[in-house]
């Protein structure tokens, strides 16, 4: 017997980040997981043999994405911060 179930991601500020989240951890996924882009959404199926397995497979996929989104945050707070420097490092007066 074969279990399934499903994870939909949506964002409602930005409906790209649920794309960037999953592209970027998308690499490790296994046979038995399979992604789907929509709009403003993604959605992340998965199966197994056993429920154990099921609830395995999704608890490392959603840390996973828990860490790509803190890894996108960081990268994205640093860029911000950069813009605002000047060419040496010294903030901008406006």
């Amino acid at each position: 017997m074969r279990i399934r179930g499903k994870i939909v991601m949506k964002s409602e500020h930005a409906p790209e980040v649920a794309e960037r989240i999953t592209r970027s951890i998308e690499p490790d996924n296994l046979k038995n997981i399979t992604t789907e882009y929509g709009d403003g959404s993604v959605t992340i199926r998965f199966e197994a043999e056993k429920i154990g397995t099921l609830i395995a497979t999704v608890d490392d996929y959603i840390m996973n994405a828990r860490i790509a989104d803190d890894i996108i945050k960081a990268v994205g707070n640093d860029n911000k911060k950069d813009s605002e420097d000047d060419d040496d490092g010294t903030p901008v007066q406006d």
